[in-house]
């Protein structure tokens, strides 16, 4: 009788603790699939604020670059504007600068011109230097492009200080179209220029000739008496009168007088 209560005691006993080792195994994963479960839920919460903070970052960098982009944009534009207005400028001021000059020239002889125009009262006036006499060269030049015959009439005269003289050129077409020309002219050397005095020449005055048209174009001046009391001008006792004509075209320019 006891052999069979202790068989079914024992196997009870092995039965109910079975059972508690599957309880614990149960238990056990339960805990894991919690801790598993918990993990997941932890990473899908903190992971979309990652990259929420991210593209946020993304953003307020890109807005940024854009800025300065705009910024850079801006300034280019300015300073192209300001080079633009520079250039305009400066080509504005060298058209202007050539007659400028010229007439600078002629009002103070620098570069060998001649001053233009004359003070009547001086004149009439003024005393010719007997003693010191001055002999006054006459050259003719024309441009490449000229097909004018340009020549002086007489090659030299000689003058004193406080002095009128009067020297011819002449200037022929020998084409078969009229041709208009223009001179510019000089003073050698350049520092005489301030003395020589024109009261009458035909530079810088537009010519039209005829085909086979010839004329003669006075040059009336004087040489001022004060170029005897200039130390520079002791040892000079030559003065060269250069002119030059071009053809008038449009677009041509000149050379400024002394500097061709």
């Amino acid at each position: 009788m006891l052999l069979p209560l202790l068989i079914r005691g024992c196997t009870a006993k092995h039965y109910i603790q079975q059972v508690l080792s599957s309880t614990r195994l149960c238990t056990d994963c339960c805990n894991t699939r919690g801790l598993a479960t918990s993990s997941g839920q932890l990473f899908f919460r903190r992971t979309p604020q990652r990259f929420l903070n991210q593209s946020r970052g993304a953003k307020t960098h890109k807005r940024k670059h854009q800025s300065q982009e705009d910024d850079w944009k801006k300034r280019n534009k300015t300073i192209l504007t300001y080079i633009a207005a520079a250039g305009v400028g400066m080509i504005g001021v060298s058209y202007a600068a050539v007659p400028l000059y010229r007439l600078y020239c002629q009002a103070t002889g620098l570069g060998g011109a001649a001053v233009a125009g004359h003070d009547t009262d001086q004149v009439e006036t003024m005393k010719p230097i007997r003693e010191r006499v001055i002999k006054v060269t006459f050259n003719a030049d024309t441009h490449a492009s000229m097909q004018w015959n340009f020549r002086p009439q007489q090659s030299e005269i000689y003058v004193v200080p406080g002095e009128t003289a009067l020297a011819f050129y002449k200037a022929r077409n020998p084409t078969d179209k009229p041709v208009i020309g223009i001179s510019t002219y000089n003073v050698v050397p350049f520092d005489a220029g301030q003395y020589f005095n024109k009261i009458q020449c035909f530079c810088f005055e537009e010519q039209r000739l005829n085909p086979h048209e010839e004329v003669d174009m006075p040059v009336f001046f004087y040489i001022d008496p004060e170029f005897d009391e200039d130390p520079r001008m002791a040892r000079v006792d030559n003065i060269i009168l250069s002119y030059t004509f071009f053809e008038a075209k449009e677009g041509q320019r000149i050379p400024i007088p002394g500097y061709s």
